[in-house]
């Protein structure tokens, strides 16, 4: 299939220059398994691994896991970096793979639920609103600073897919990051949407979803949508979406396929690649011709400031999610970038 609408995203085609395969082998790579989180207490003591926390945020509560490397003695501070994932996904998705693997570099990494999402507290559920999304990283910063595991002048942020944009904003507007990088950037403004999907669709995804949005004021009943069905184009991804059809990949028990349709508006009007000019901290854009919206990466790294570096792959979109070497390849970039960018961890002296 040689074309520029690689593959849709419930009428959101992701751009290519390069064809995805008919059949995507679901074979799961050992090394980017799950682990299970070790649960804190109030009073947490923190060990190396994965540590359960939560926060507020809002008037919520937030669930996140605290990544330590195998290095990690009581005492260390560490240059922290926060991983946020695709829109509709959940912190055991792609931050986990990504979180995991840069905590075994030696950094102390963060991946969190979402209000509306996961754990996390919040209504309406699965409610994708950039705002809230921008402003909950905000206050995961906020909360990371106050653990004493935590170098609180070094925190860097990591954007992968959509949340690309939500991290971008954040990181323009909260001084409390220090470095930014985005893996496989899902960066949209008003000319790519009415690109890919026409001015009508547009146009009607926007009416739908703020009249979903005025239904939900009035009746405090929410309208859904599921977030991925293959053939079922009002789902928010459709066609051959693989990672969200596979329960070796996406489909995992923390995660529920299901869209509210009030999100649309919202979301359309979010503009990630205006935020470019914005952005004073260092930059890494690790992208692909196979990745969402190649040009639009392009435009916001040329748009950057400051402090830059592109690196351009190989690979399809969703191997960025989960798949060697797409992954490994990223993540050497995004470790190199965040140990040039961010201090050298403070040991205890024991």
């Amino acid at each position: 299939m040689n074309t520029t609408k690689l593959f849709s995203l419930g009428t959101i085609a992701l751009l290519a220059l390069t064809p995805i395969p008919t059949v995507l082998s679901e074979t799961p790579n050992p090394s980017l398994q799950r682990r299970e989180p070790t649960i804190m207490t109030t009073q947490p003591t923190f060990r190396p691994g994965i540590n359960r926390v939560t926060f507020q945020g809002e008037g919520e509560t937030l669930v996140g896991n605290l990544y330590l490397p195998a290095t990690y003695q009581t005492g260390d501070r560490l240059p922290t970096i926060i991983v946020t994932g695709a829109w509709t996904t959940v912190k055991e998705q792609m931050p986990a793979v990504y979180a995991q693997r840069l905590a075994d570099r030696g950094f102390a990494t963060f991946a969190f639920d979402f209000r509306y999402w996961g754990e996390s507290s919040g209504t309406p559920r699965q409610y994708e609103s950039p705002a809230a999304k921008v402003q909950d990283i905000k206050n995961a910063a906020a909360f990371l600073k106050s653990l004493p595991v935590v170098d609180a002048n070094q925190i860097g942020g990591l954007g992968i897919c959509a949340s690309a944009g939500y991290m971008a904003k954040a990181v323009a507007e909260d001084a409390n990051f220090k470095s930014f990088a985005t893996v496989a950037a899902w960066l949209h403004d008003p000319e790519s949407l009415q690109a890919l999907f026409g001015k009508e669709t547009v146009q009607r995804r926007m009416a739908i979803g703020k009249a979903a949005r005025q239904a939900f004021d009035r009746t405090g009943k929410v309208e859904y949508v599921p977030a991925y069905a293959q053939a079922n184009f009002n789902a928010a991804m459709s066609g051959d979406v693989s990672y969200y059809g596979s329960k070796e990949r996406g489909v995992i028990p923390q995660w529920t396929n299901r869209f509210a349709v009030m999100s649309w508006h919202e979301w359309q009007d979010f503009n990630g690649v205006a935020l470019a000019s914005s952005i004073k901290a260092p930059t890494l854009i690790v992208h692909s011709d196979g990745s969402a919206l190649p040009d639009n990466a392009r435009k916001f790294y040329s748009q950057l400031g400051g402090q830059k570096q592109l690196v351009w792959t190989d690979g399809q979109h969703l191997d960025f999610y989960d798949r060697d070497p797409q992954v490994s390849t990223a993540v050497a970039a995004v470790a190199t970038h965040f140990q040039k960018t961010l201090a050298s961890p403070t040991i205890s002296q024991k």
